[in-house]
């Protein structure tokens, strides 16, 4: 038998969820599927923190879909009664000759965005868990500050259930098909039809739109937890969180959270062949990268190592979203290529999704996302 629905979303991880949510909270008979469990460890959205910020240094025209994703976090976490935006504030910083200081400084002024520009004493001085490099700038954005992740997808999931949704996790599509009526999907356990599919996949997406390969590389990067020498310059009060650049180095970090340890990681993501045979026990060489990239910048924060894990990201060419409906496709939403800094969006990505697949459009400017760019 084939049950039949309005709309299919496969993968249910951080985007998936909140597109799922947004087409059940519009009336329509919704079904969620993921191949692994709600939410997981397998993908981009897992390791308990992930980072908001207004400061956009990828370009300016994120910051629009920001702010949206800032109040949808907002409406989820009263809907649900979680807790899951932690404001902090945000820095953005490296030395002179790289470009993320004053790529976030545009970004800034293109929105009315307040923010201070900092030397790296004034930084150091006000925020003793940092210890920047004399030469270093900074901008400081006080809205900024990270998501509870694991607890946005549920957040999420929680709302679509509320809304009538039907999600189904440990199942696995094994193809589908655009027919004259929509779609039909076949999983390793029942076949079912929508008038929409909406491929929220990460990277398995190439599984999926086989024509979206090359802009959905999966990728593998590493997070680590460090125990700080001194805990209290890492509480969130103390310690915003940061994108850094240097060369060679460049990271990202937050405060203590949820679990013991001063989180961050190195960007130095490596492209893999298959997300299933993937390697997802970090090395003792990238242990030691991470722990001279805290001793570099963040000595005080530099103990022994609390944890490690291994996420993926999906990276398109360009590093910016791929977002729509991809040419040659009726009834296919696609929301993919989020490169390492997609789960900021998701609440507002989610919401995009589901007004393409909804409506056939959306009043958000996805146009530098649109996923036929490509």
């Amino acid at each position: 038998m084939t049950e039949r629905y309005d709309a299919i979303v496969v993968g249910v991880g951080g985007v998936g969820s909140a597109a799922t949510y947004h087409l059940a909270d519009r009336g329509l008979d919704t079904l969620g599927i993921e191949r692994y469990d709600i939410p997981h460890t397998m993908g981009s959205s897992h390791g308990s923190t992930r980072i908001i910020r207004r400061v956009q240094h990828e370009g300016p025209a994120y910051v629009p879909l920001v702010e949206r994703a800032y109040e949808l976090w907002r409406d989820l976490e009263a809907r649900t009664g979680r807790d899951l935006l932690h404001v902090t504030g945000s820095v953005h910083t490296g030395p002179p000759g790289t470009s993320v200081v004053g790529d976030a400084r545009e970004a800034c002024d293109a929105h009315d965005i307040p923010y201070e520009t900092l030397a790296a004493e004034a930084v150091n001085e006000r925020f003793p868990g940092y210890d920047l490099p004399e030469s270093f700038r900074a901008v400081y954005q006080p809205d900024g500050g990270f998501l509870d992740c694991e607890q946005g997808t549920i957040a999420h999931v929680e709302a679509a259930h509320g809304a009538g949704a039907t999600v189904r996790a440990r199942e696995r599509v094994v193809d589908w098909s655009e027919t004259t009526d929509g779609v039909r999907v076949r999983t390793d356990k029942g076949r079912y039809a929508a008038d929409e599919l909406v491929v929220t996949a990460g990277p398995w997406t190439r599984e999926l739109l086989p024509e979206l390969a090359p802009e959905t590389v999966p990728v593998r990067a590493v997070m680590a937890w460090l125990q700080p020498d001194r805990p209290e310059w890492f509480t969130p009060d103390r310690f915003p969180v940061f994108v850094l650049r240097d060369e060679p180095s460049g990271g990202y970090g937050f405060p203590r959270h949820d679990v013991p340890g001063f989180k961050f990681g190195v960007s130095d993501p490596s492209p893999v062949a298959d997300p299933e045979t993937m390697d997802r026990e970090p090395t003792r060489a990238e242990e030691e990268i991470h722990r001279r990239f805290a001793e570099r910048y963040f000595p005080s924060g530099a103990g022994p190592t609390v944890g490690l894990t291994t996420c993926l990201w999906s990276m398109s060419d360009d590093e910016h979203f791929l977002l729509g409906r991809p040419e040659g496709y009726d009834a296919v939403t696609v929301g993919a290529g989020f490169s390492g800094h997609g789960f900021k969006f998701a609440s507002a990505t989610g919401e995009v999704l589901a007004d393409v697949a909804a409506e056939g459009g959306t009043d958000h400017d996805i146009e530098p996302f649109d996923v036929n760019r490509i």
